[in-house]
């Protein structure tokens, strides 16, 4: 099986799994996570959810490329692969966000509104797909790129700060398998345009 026609069948799969959360999980799964909230595991992720942040990322992976891009081409690199991904990744998330209009779980829990509203740029009003998923996911993929052995490890991280936007409430249950697919979609398609070539030409002038 061609990888085009691979990456075909994951992005449907991708896009069923989000069109079913949306009719059927959405809703249930916010009103049972939001029974969660004076728990001390939703302290636990609220804490796990920080590691979201793009800027853990952006700021040591632009300041690798800044500080090693004449004294060693490698590892500058392996920091623009970082700051690209979490960017590219992050840009498309505001980008779709703005265009879909997505009620958060909150509007939902106080007015009852759910669903797409288009063009909104309020914070309540942003919620598809989220960018902590996002963000997780593209900076997991770079890691385990770099570090093959860790991947797992690096994945499981991923998972875990995308699941901490849904047990805060922060996004429904498809924001997050969105978000986690455009980071993952994002850093495959850098890798693979781009730093791929890149990493193997230096490897070569290196050897």
């Amino acid at each position: 099986m061609k990888r085009p026609h691979q990456w075909s069948i994951v992005t449907a799969t991708v896009i069923l799994l989000c069109i079913f959360s949306y009719l059927y999980a959405d809703i249930p799964s916010a009103l049972w996570f939001h029974t969660l909230q004076y728990t001390i595991f939703y302290d636990l992720f609220k804490r796990i959810t920080l590691f979201g942040d793009s800027l853990w990322y952006l700021v040591p992976g632009l300041l690798l490329f800044l500080v090693f891009r004449k004294k060693n081409p490698f590892r500058a690199f392996t920091g623009l692969f970082l700051f690209s991904a979490v960017a590219v990744s992050g840009i498309s998330a505001d980008i779709i966000k703005y265009i879909t209009g997505r009620a958060r779980p909150k509007l939902y829990f106080s007015d009852q509104l759910y669903g797409f509203y288009f063009f909104h740029h309020e914070p309540a009003w942003i919620s598809f797909p989220s960018g902590h998923s996002a963000t997780a996911f593209s900076a997991a993929l770079v890691f385990a790129t770099l570090y093959p052995r860790w991947r797992l490890l690096f994945l499981s991280a991923a998972f875990l700060i995308a699941f901490s936007r849904i047990f805060l409430t922060k996004h429904y249950l498809s924001d997050a398998i969105a978000g986690s697919f455009l980071g993952v979609i994002s850093t495959v398609l850098l890798y693979n345009l781009y730093f791929k070539p890149k990493f193997n030409a230096l490897k070569t002038v290196e050897n």
